[in-house]
């Protein structure tokens, strides 16, 4: 009887297939473009070997304090977020005239305290109220608006302006303190 011969099945050579997948993995490494983190752009003080023994009288320190549900104790006082600029304004620019603010804008210290369970959001808009506080007492203090102010370009101005706008800085020095949420807390 007439018997059917078996073909074996097509086989695919699988040499080149490591060199297919390499070239692939190769191609979607360079083609990706991976998104860079973004941060709060922050200029840190030089590391010191010795931490500065200078002590702050307490009344030169604005406390603020966020907890985990976004809620705002300002000085032992809650707060809506909305008045925390104007608070800060006035607290630097007391110059000694409440004995419980700050003695000079050069001595008031903002301290920024969060709980662990602060979200990122929270604690960048409270710090945004901060910085704008201090960017419209700048601006202020230059007869400026505060877009005047934010879009200052030192490299177009004259030296008068440069002058004018580094004693302003100097006046009112950005200082922040941001607490350790750890410390002062009487849950151990």
């Amino acid at each position: 009887m007439y018997q059917k011969k078996q073909r074996d099945g097509a086989e695919i050579n699988a040499a080149s297939m490591a060199d297919i997948a390499f070239l692939l993995l190769f191609f979607f490494l360079v083609a990706t473009t991976f998104p860079s983190d973004r941060g709060l752009t922050m200029i840190l003080p030089p590391k010191q070997d010795e931490p500065p023994e200078k002590l702050i009288n307490e009344r030169n320190i604005f406390k603020i304090l966020v907890n985990a549900n976004g809620d705002l104790l300002v000085e032992e006082e809650p707060m809506d977020l909305r008045d925390v600029r104007k608070s800060v304004k006035t607290f630097v620019n007391n110059n000694g005239a409440d004995p419980k603010s700050s003695d000079s804008p050069m001595d008031a210290v903002v301290s920024l305290k969060a709980d662990r369970g602060t979200t990122y959001e929270s604690y960048v808009q409270v710090l945004d109220q901060v910085k704008a506080a201090y960017h419209e007492l700048r601006a202020d203090d230059l007869d400026w608006t505060v877009d005047e102010y934010l879009e200052f370009n030192k490299d177009n101005a004259s030296e008068e302006v440069k002058g004018r706008y580094k004693q302003v800085l100097d006046k009112y020095p950005l200082r922040i303190s941001e607490a350790d949420p750890n410390k002062g807390n009487d849950k151990e």
